[in-house]
C-alpha cells in the first residue's frame, strides 16, 4: 500500500530509517482527517473493515517484508496531474506496471499535449489529498471536499477481497471489501472510474 513515486527509491540506512521514520510519524500528526475520523466515517456508512498496525513503509518492497501476512490485494498509488491542472488519484494491484503514457490517453480520452502525466509534488498532494507520500491511499478522498481529484480503481481490484489500503497513514494497513471501497469512494462524491489497466 504505498504510492508509485516511492515504489523504486533505494532501502535507507538504518540510522536514515530511523530518522525517516519520525520525520513520517510527525508529519502524519499534521494531517486534516485522523484514521479513527476515517474509521467513523465508514461505520458511519455501515462498512466493516480490519486494521493492523505495522512499521511505517514507504516502499512496494517494504511494505511486502514488514506488513506480515494480510490477505487479499495489495496497492499502489499514483497522484497524477496533467498540463491542465486536472489530478488522478489512481490505485492499482502493487505488482501491476503502469505505462503513463497510455495510461494518460485513457484519462484523457485524447493523444494530445493534456496527456502527458506528470506525478504531483508532495505540496499537492497534502493540498488536495491531505496526506504525505508514503501513505497515499484511495481513502484520501475524504479530504478532497471540493472533488477537484478524480479517482480511479484497477479493475482487477474489484475480483479481490479484501482490498488492503493505508487509512490516511502508512504505518496502518486497513482490509475493506471492494463493494465497500466503491461504497466508500462514492459516499464521499468520488465515484470511481474503474478501469482495465492491464
Amino acid at each position: 500500500m504505498t504510492d508509485m513515486a516511492a515504489e523504486t527509491a533505494p532501502a535507507p540506512k538504518p540510522e536514515d530509517r530511523a530518522a525517516q521514520i519520525a520525520a513520517a510519524i510527525a508529519a502524519q500528526a499534521q494531517i486534516p482527517t485522523s484514521p479513527d475520523q476515517l474509521f467513523a466515517r465508514l461505520a458511519e456508512l455501515g462498512i466493516a473493515t480490519r486494521t493492523v498496525d505495522h512499521d511505517p513503509v514507504f516502499t512496494v518492497e517494504e511494505s511486502r517484508h514488514l506488513r506480515g501476512e494480510l490477505p487479499g490485494a495489495h496497492i499502489k498509488n499514483l497522484f497524477l496531474r496533467n498540463r491542465k491542472e486536472e489530478m488522478w488519484l489512481v490505485t492499482v494491484e502493487e505488482e501491476r506496471r503502469i505505462d503513463l503514457k497510455a495510461l494518460g490517453q485513457k484519462l484523457t480520452g485524447t493523444t494530445g499535449g493534456d496527456a502527458k502525466l506528470s506525478f504531483g509534488s508532495a505540496e499537492r498532494l497534502m493540498q488536495y489529498l491531505g496526506v504525505v507520500p508514503g501513505a497515499v491511499t484511495p481513502f484520501a478522498v475524504i479530504n478532497d471536499k471540493a472533488g477537484k481529484v478524480k479517482m480511479v480503481l484497477d479493475r482487477h481490484l474489484t475480483e479481490i477481497d479484501p482490498v488492503n489500503a493505508h487509512p490516511l497513514v502508512n504505518y496502518k494497513s486497513t482490509a475493506i471489501a471492494p463493494a465497500d471501497l466503491v461504497k466508500f469512494l462514492e459516499a464521499e462524491g468520488h465515484k470511481p472510474q474503474i478501469l482495465d489497466l492491464d
